[in-house]
């Protein structure tokens, strides 16, 4: 099958099957190179890894290629650009977010942003490009929302020689290096493809090409590749950059790379249209807009967050869908509920971030919650709802059906009567003030 060939998948256990076409994806066809068109959208500026080739510069408008953008979005400031750009190059297609660090060592923000494009542009196709280490948690979640094609950046498939292309990765809070460390990022790297291609998705693997390092491992990568089920693959020529461990190894010339390509031909199609795109690319990979479009780019990277009566969604914690009745520090998910013609309608159950961390919990589920007005909760500390009130999400204490809630919010009743408990914790086991929440 080839990569820009319609398919149809189950994509979620509560959604029937979807039949989408490819043909639209300028990366994965080369035929709509000249007639449509991507944008990237720099929402994810920190990465998980390191790789020896790598300097992501946010502020380089004299470079084109991967992990350079001129100023980094938030979600809530990305579909205002996104509005814009579709209105002035209506060829754009997709939308892809691709740094200029990995998209799932900004998980939150990469996944808010992706759903405020679904919500706004129903037909975009949705695209990612990581490095593989952080993005299995969120599968399901691209899944759910209809992102169609991911790419993952694959350098090795051998430790031995990973270990000389990454100085580190990043997994939480603990670093590895060396051979543990390129171990560990290949295991993610093929759980990820997998489990990518048992929901549907297609995958592009990149592979930075480095002479002396990996230029003689190519074939192994094809192979392994397509013994993984991936729909194409890119052999990329690295990118020399001073200030890098690699910054003395020539690029690969033109002859090193076709024959490169033809090798990995024999396992898999081959990407040869790459223009290795800056992380806020924006038009037809022949005819790019980025520096027309660097201005607006930087005007909406100003804007304050949305208002909370612009915000489609409420969430509410809620123990069984049925009553408001969690404190927002014991909510382990937050259902996400829209208003449509008079009725409302559970769109879905988010993941709430993970307890502790302290205030950057909270920051956290800002993001989280980027597209909601309000969430409805039965207690919340003063820290928090202060953090979610600047972010442009209001807290509210309520207590009983969820529905009640809901009509308070979006036919714009007064909240008082909503409120149930007082501001103490609400797992009755620190009688803390519920301040923290930590």
């Amino acid at each position: 099958m080839s990569p820009t060939d319609p398919i149809e998948y189950q994509d979620n256990a509560m959604k029937a099957p979807k039949k989408l076409d490819f043909h639209r994806h300028p990366c994965f066809n080369p035929d709509a190179k000249g007639k449509y068109g991507r944008v990237h959208l720099p929402v994810a500026p920190k990465c998980n890894i390191k790789c020896n080739f790598c300097d992501r510069k946010y502020d380089c408008v004299n470079e084109s290629r991967p992990g350079v953008t001129s100023s980094i979005l938030t979600p809530d400031q990305a579909g205002t650009y996104m509005a814009r750009i579709v209105e002035k190059e209506p060829r754009i297609t997709v939308a892809g977010i691709a740094g200029p660090g990995d998209p799932f060592a900004n998980g939150e923000e990469t996944m808010a942003t992706l759903r405020t494009v679904r919500r706004q542009f129903p037909d975009m196709l949705l695209c990612v490009s990581s490095n593989g280490m952080g993005i299995g948690p969120y599968i399901e979640g691209l899944a759910e929302i209809d992102v169609s094609h991911v790419t993952i950046t694959v350098c090795a498939v051998d430790p031995e020689i990973g270990r000389r292309i990454y100085s580190w990765v990043s997994d939480g809070n603990v670093v590895y290096r060396g051979l543990e460390g390129a171990e560990l990022l290949l295991s993610r790297q093929l759980a990820a493809i997998e489990k990518l291609k048992r929901f549907g998705i297609t995958v592009k693997v990149n592979c930075i090409v480095i002479p002396g390092v990996n230029d003689h491992h190519i074939e192994a990568v094809a192979a392994k590749m397509k013994e993984m089920g991936v729909d194409l693959l890119n052999c990329m020529a690295m990118f020399p950059n001073v200030n890098t461990p690699f910054a003395q190894i020539p690029q690969p010339d033109k002859d090193m790379m076709e024959s490169l390509r033809a090798t990995g031909e024999k396992y898999l199609p081959q990407m040869r249209h790459c223009t290795r795109c800056r992380a806020d690319a924006v038009g037809l990979l022949g005819e790019d807009r980025t520096d027309e479009f660097r201005g607006c780019l930087t005007a909406c990277a100003s804007l304050p967050p949305i208002p909370a009566r612009q915000r489609p969604y409420v969430a509410v914690a809620t123990q069984e869908g049925v009553l408001v009745n969690q404190h927002l520090g014991e909510a382990r998910t937050f259902q996400i509920w829209g208003a449509e013609e008079g009725a409302y309608r559970l769109i879905e159950t988010r993941k709430a971030p993970s307890a502790g961390g302290g205030i950057r919990r909270w920051h956290q589920l800002a993001r989280i919650l980027g597209d909601c007005r309000a969430v409805l909760i039965s207690g919340v500390g003063e820290t928090p709802a202060e953090i979610l009130e600047k972010s442009g999400t209001r807290a509210i204490e309520a207590a009983g059906f969820i529905e009640e809630g809901l009509a308070a919010v979006y036919e714009g009743r007064k909240v008082g009567s909503l409120k149930g408990r007082s501001r103490s914790c609400a797992s009755g086991k620190c009688g803390g003030s519920g301040n923290g929440c930590l």
